[in-house]
């Protein structure tokens, strides 16, 4: 003969229980999923993301529509903001500028660059330069900076890159037959001095330098 058992309860299904049981909240944990701020106010997520990166552009005149349209193209996706370089040409190498020229058959641009320069043209030369440039880059909707170097812009080039964390550096001049052959342009000097990747551009031009 076996004795009755009494009755016991079912335990709460698992569901059952979270939904009984009261949620806590843990003090700052947030959701994976809740977009964070990142620096200067802009919004990122925990998987990725961060501020623009900035692209450097250091060119020796006003740049063109194919200019910007051509550094536009380098990085699409990573929606950069973009430093425009002019340096102010004061002290020009005379010789040097009238070989480049006389090796492109540019006879009367040759004669005049044998002229002495006035400093205070170059100045304006330079200004209109970064106006003109960075309207370029306005019209495409674009955050674009700039300022004037002084005549070697190397050690501001130097500077703004680490200042910004640069991604990459454009350098767009015209072709130099002298500096480029003996590689003491602009560019080649930056590939020596900097860590980041350094494009050389011809101005209106779709070739590389």
């Amino acid at each position: 003969m076996t004795e009755p058992t009494a009755d016991v309860p079912n335990a709460p299904e698992p569901a059952e229980r979270a939904a009984t049981e009261p949620i806590t909240d843990t003090p700052g944990v947030e959701s994976a999923s809740a977009p964070v701020a990142g620096p200067a106010g802009r919004r990122t997520d925990e998987t990725g993301g961060g501020p623009a990166p900035t692209i450097i552009v250091l060119t020796e005149e006003a740049l063109k529509p194919v200019d910007v349209d051509k550094i536009l193209g380098l990085h699409e996706d990573d929606a950069p903001t973009y430093r425009v370089l002019v340096p102010a040409d004061t002290e020009r190498n005379l010789l040097s500028s009238f070989l480049n020229h006389l090796s492109l058959f540019e006879m009367r641009e040759a004669l005049e660059s044998l002229r002495p320069v006035d400093r205070s043209e170059a100045h304006t030369d330079a200004d209109t330069a970064l106006s003109r440039s960075l309207a370029e880059f306005g019209g495409h909707d674009v955050v674009a900076t700039g300022e004037i170097t002084a005549d070697d812009p190397m050690p501001t080039l130097v500077e703004e890159v680490a200042r910004l964390d640069a991604l990459e550096v454009v350098v767009v001049t015209e072709p130099h037959a002298v500096e480029d052959t003996f590689h003491t342009d602009w560019a080649s000097r930056a590939r020596e001095t900097l860590g980041v990747p350094v494009l050389h551009m011809y101005a209106g031009d779709w070739r590389l330098g």
